[in-house]
């Protein structure tokens, strides 16, 4: 059997590559791909070659590179050892752009509730890392927050912290298109400026005090010191955009002589398994998602903005290249493939 499976074959340069699909193991399950999800920072990153020498992104995007991992299939064989799987299953995953994926059942693909449909379901991955950021911040009934970078990541953020009881949403971004969604999903103010710019708005709006919680969700290293500026005295950055170049980030003042806490968060958080002290693990998150979807407390369907064929990589990544502000979610559309 072969697959078409989306690789990045060196730096800048997109391909699509009939390759044969490995023998299914014991524990394994076959995916074929319905619907999957383009991480626009980091695959862009990886892309471009958007990272120093010596970081973990240097040690991480190898060329050739297969990006990738949030998608929604079908299962279309089981291995000899799976028992929770049978075909025909809906099922959510952190594979790669590939049409056939075998899968291990160990790595814990979750079924796809019969409310959820496969585009909605891609967004699994990036909910899973936008809970580990909002974990991360421990939140309080009431707490304002701005949300800097407006993206997939800060539309998902903007919607949890709703959730959580924030009681002022700043959603901060160049792009009018993103502001307008931000608003329809829960952000109170919106600012159309850079973060370098928002201080005396973020403070008027909070009446001289500066948020409770600053999400940094730009990718971008030079954000970083206008975002602590935005904080009130003792208050948190979170930094849930990934910088290809973190020796950029310079720390203001503002870190000791207002008592600023920085928290990094990461995708590699969640804990592998579940315990009586930490139940959020990256499958349950994925189910919490789900289950919002479901109630109608989320909603990504209105996020997607873009749909491509897998056969047109190559022109999709070319438009996240060029004119990414234009774009949200990216979905490939399997089921597009000529046959």
């Amino acid at each position: 059997m072969q697959s078409l499976n989306i690789c990045f074959a060196e730096k800048n340069l997109v391909e699509t590559r009939s390759e044969p699909v490995a023998e299914l193991g014991a524990n394994e399950i076959l995916i074929e791909t319905q619907r999957s999800l383009i991480s626009t920072g980091t695959e862009s990153i990886v892309l471009g070659g958007k990272f120093a020498a010596g970081t973990h992104w240097d040690n991480w995007a190898k060329y050739p590179f297969y990006p990738g991992y949030s998608a929604a299939g079908r299962v279309l064989r089981v291995g000899a050892s799976v028992q929770d799987f049978v075909p025909g299953d809906r099922v959510a995953a952190r594979s790669k752009h590939k049409q056939y994926a075998p899968y291990p059942d160990t790595r814990r693909p979750l079924k796809i509730p019969a409310g959820v449909s496969d585009e909605d379901a891609t967004f699994f991955g990036l909910a899973c890392i936008t809970q580990i950021g909002v974990r991360r911040a421990r939140h309080e009934l009431g707490d304002t927050v701005a949300v800097i970078g407006l993206g997939l990541l800060g539309q998902l953020v903007t919607q949890y912290v709703r959730a959580l009881g924030a009681s002022e949403i700043v959603a901060i971004d160049t792009a009018d298109a993103r502001l307008k969604m931000a608003r329809t999903h829960g952000a109170t103010h919106v600012l159309q400026m850079g973060a370098d710019a928002a201080r005396d708005a973020v403070f008027d709006l909070t009446g001289g005090r500066g948020v409770d919680v600053v999400y940094d969700i730009t990718g971008h290293a030079a954000v970083f010191g206008p975002a602590l500026r935005l904080a009130r005295k003792y208050g948190k950055l979170v930094l849930l955009g990934d910088t290809g170049t973190p020796g950029d980030q310079r720390l203001t003042p503002d870190v000791i002589t207002r008592g600023i806490s920085i928290v990094g968060a990461h995708d590699s958080h969640s804990p592998a398994e579940e315990t009586d002290e930490n139940y959020w693990t990256a499958y349950n998150m994925a189910r919490l998602f789900f289950t919002y979807l479901e109630r109608g407390q989320m909603r990504v369907s209105d996020l997607i903005t873009h749909r491509y064929s897998p056969e047109e990589a190559p022109t999709a990544y070319a438009m996240l290249q060029t004119d990414r502000a234009s774009a949200m979610g990216v979905i490939f559309d399997w089921s597009k493939i000529s046959k």
